[in-house]
This record gives C-alpha cells, sequence and structure tokens, in this order.
C-alpha cells in the first residue's frame, strides 16, 4: 500500500510491490529468485504468493515447476504466511532445512550475501535448535525495521552470536539505543530445521498452529476458513520472544535495503548515482489486461 502511487507511476496502474519492475527491468521477485538460485537449484526453490496475486505471479515465475508455486488463498501477515509454507514443505521434503528469502529487499551483490546465507546453514547444522537470521549494520535509526541485540559471540563460527534482544520496529529512541549497543537490522532473511520452527510456532502460537492443522487435514475447506483466520506477525508474536533460540550472523560487505516505502527505493537509487527512471520520464509502462483487477495486497 505504502508504494501504491509509485508502482501507478511506473506501470500505469497500482500493483502489489514485489511484481513491479524497481531496478534494471527486474522485479523485486523475479531478483530474489535469481538471488536463491546461486544457493539452490529451481526444483528446490519455492515461493508463496496470494490468490489475487496469482495472475502476476505466474508470468514471473515461469522457471520454477508449477507445484513449488504455494498459493495461499489469502494474506493474513507473515506469521500464516509461514505456517502455511511450512506445511506445505514438511509434506515433499520432510525436514530439511528451511532458507527464508524475503521478496521485499535490495541486495547490491547477490554472490556475497549468499556466502553469508550459506554461513547461516552451516551454523544451522551445526546448532539444530537454533534459528539462525541474518543482521546488517544500520547507517541510521530506522524505526520501520526490526532490531537484533547481539550477546555473546560464538567463536567457532565467524561473526555469529548469540542474541539478547530482538525488537520489532521500535521508536526513534529506541532504535537509537539499540544501535548504540551494537544491534543490527533484522533482514528477516532466516535459516532453520523445519521441524524446530514449527516446535517454536506450536509453543508460541498453538491456537493458531491448531486451526492450520485442522485446514491441513481438510484443504478442500482451506479458502473458507482462511476467511476465519487473524493476521499475525511472526517477528512480533514468535521471534520477539525466543531471542535465546535465535543466532544472529553478522553481514558487513553487503549493502541492503527493505524497499518498503518510496523513500527507501530512492535513496538506494541515490546510493547507486542512478536517477529514478520514473523521475527522468513522463512515460509510464503497460500492463496486459489480465493484470488489471489485481488488488495491490501487502
Amino acid at each position: 500500500m505504502r508504494l501504491r502511487e509509485l508502482t501507478r507511476q511506473i506501470t500505469g496502474i497500482p500493483i502489489p510491490k514485489q511484481y513491479c519492475p524497481l531496478l534494471h527491468g527486474a522485479s523485486l521477485l523475479e531478483a530474489t529468485v535469481s538471488r536463491a538460485q546461486l544457493f539452490t537449484t529451481p526444483g528446490r526453490i519455492n515461493v508463496v504468493v496470494n490468490q489475487d496475486h496469482l495472475p502476476l505471479a505466474k508470468e514471473q515465475l515461469k522457471i520454477l515447476p508449477e507445484s513449488n508455486v504455494f498459493v495461499q488463498p489469502l494474506n493474513r501477515d507473515t506469521g500464516p504466511g509461514m505456517l502455511f509454507a511450512l506445511l506445505r514443505l514438511r509434506q515433499m521434503h520432510g525436514d530439511p532445512v528451511v532458507v527464508v528469502f524475503p521478496t521485499d529487499h535490495y541486495v547490491d551483490n547477490d554472490r556475497a550475501f549468499i556466502r553469508h546465507v550459506l554461513r547461516a546453514v552451516n551454523t544451522v547444522t551445526q546448532m539444530p535448535d537454533k534459528v539462525a537470521i541474518l543482521g546488517i549494520a544500520p547507517d541510521r535509526p530506522e524505526t520501520g525495521y526490526g532490531y537484533m541485540l547481539p550477546a555473546d559471540p560464538l567463536g567457532i563460527f565467524e561473526s555469529a552470536y548469540s542474541v539478547e534482544s530482538f525488537t520489532e520496529k521500535p521508536d526513534l529512541i529506541g532504535a537509537k539505543d539499540i544501535i548504540s549497543r551494537g544491534g543490527l537490522w533484522n533482514t528477516f532473511v532466516m535459516v532453520f530445521r523445519l521441524s524446530r520452527m514449527m516446535e517454536l510456532l506450536f509453543e508460541f502460537v498453538p491456537e493458531e498452529c491448531a486451526k492450520f492443522m485442522e485446514m491441513d487435514a481438510t484443504p478442500a475447506n482451506a479458502a473458507e476458513a482462511y476467511q476465519g483466520l487473524d493476521s499475525w506477525n511472526l517477528s512480533t508474536q514468535v521471534l520477539a520472544l525466543i531471542p535465546q533460540h535465535l543466532v544472529m550472523i553478522e553481514v558487513s560487505d553487503v549493502c541492503w535495503s527493505d524497499w518498503g516505502t518510496r523513500e527507501s527505493v530512492e535513496r538506494t537509487y541515490r546510493s547507486l548515482n542512478i536517477v529514478p527512471f520514473w523521475n527522468s520520464s513522463n512515460s509510464v509502462g503497460a500492463l496486459s489486461p489480465e493484470y488489471l483487477n489485481i488488488d495491490s495486497g501487502s
């Protein structure tokens, strides 16, 4: 919703930001899938999309097997989205190590970023009860991001730390305080063993998990059951409550940004010394007619 006017300016109609060609002619979804391919093969990449986004998503996900696109009936925030995907992955793969890549991030060096993801995978492989999260050193007090405050370094792993606290979207004073104590931005790029994350979800959001298990048992009723689901956020309702189960992997050689606002997108363009193409031309792109009824969603 916050990028509705920008996506309208670029494409002629408001579309969800992850499907909009915001840089170098590629959408954030396409850039994320391309980044993930440096980590694994297309057959092991799965994408969660909302039902009303599917016409846009299908065109951008042709490289993936159709069965790897998990279609969620409705958007109910990151908690249900994650649980929905994990149950599907469990059916398909049993108990794999899962890597989560959000689709609304800018990363300037994909190969360097994936090297840190591999460090996180190695950490979780050796510490299977932990959830590893990549953290970025802040360059400003940003109230729209989450923060992790490191505790003791894990000596056997490079730039890896136990986590003292996890704070989602603090106020300005709180953000400055966390940064002054060495806190890092939470990228929400996570690595964990599927069974471990399921254990944590059942412990901290048992009622929400029970609803999903009921839907899993009767998939034909999933669309109707989704209507009655409450939205809940994985960061605030789970991750913020389990710092003792987290490991922070510091990423120090990559420029990263959560493109949640027009300001954040244009800040990145300025850092690249590029004039945003939507500010240098009066023309807008055109999308084919089947995209016209897509709601902007989340």
